[in-house]
């Protein structure tokens, strides 16, 4: 996730790892803070590899400051991994909302719609955080008001998930249809989350 964050940042314009650091703290802090202890041993990793080039720049009151380019090699792989994310990335939802933030960069609409179709179905799987044997079970069983309110602000956000991968789906397929929040999903029925 944080190489393909990195990746996915210098793709638009070089940066200072500062800023760099910042921008990606932005988009995944929340959840997940990035040290500097992690970020620029993969910074190097991706040097090493020649996905990205760093140049000296002199500074104006401190010492010089280092500012990172992506080679031609590393947008080719930030393309390569955006069509084809591994399944964690699509599955887990902070890695999922990082591809997301950089799928534009796959300037190919049938392949962001092919992404996006994995996780549609990933979501039309039926699921819960709680089960009863191998059975799911729905918010509305549960006694745990807290387990309760887990399932019905995860169903809220699935939902609203669905309504707007179909949508896009679409229109990067050119297809006209109904993405009204109210339409079932043909796999998930009441008793899921998703």
């Amino acid at each position: 996730m944080l190489e393909l964050a990195i990746l996915g940042f210098l793709y638009a314009a070089p940066l200072h790892g500062y800023e760099l650091r910042k921008r990606i703290t932005a988009l995944t802090g929340h959840v997940k803070p990035v040290a500097e202890s992690t970020l620029y041993p993969a910074i190097k990793r991706l040097e090493k590899a020649g996905l990205l080039a760093r140049a000296t720049q002199p500074g104006s009151v401190a010492a010089p400051r280092h500012v990172l380019t992506l080679t031609e090699e590393g947008r080719s792989e930030l393309r390569r991994r955006l069509a084809d994310p591994v399944q964690r990335d699509i599955t887990d939802e902070n890695r999922w909302f990082t591809v997301l933030a950089f799928l534009r960069h796959l300037a190919d609409p049938p392949a962001q719609a092919a992404v996006l179709r994995r996780r549609l179905a990933f979501l039309e799987e039926p699921a819960s955080f709680f089960y009863e044997g191998d059975r799911p079970l729905r918010a509305e069983e549960l006694d745990d008001p807290f387990r309760q309110g887990i399932l019905t602000i995860a169903r809220a956000t699935s939902r609203a998930e669905l309504t707007w991968l179909r949508g896009t789906i679409d229109s990067l397929e050119g297809n006209v249809r109904d993405a009204s929040p109210d339409r079932p999903s043909s796999a998930a029925g009441p008793s899921t989350l998703r």
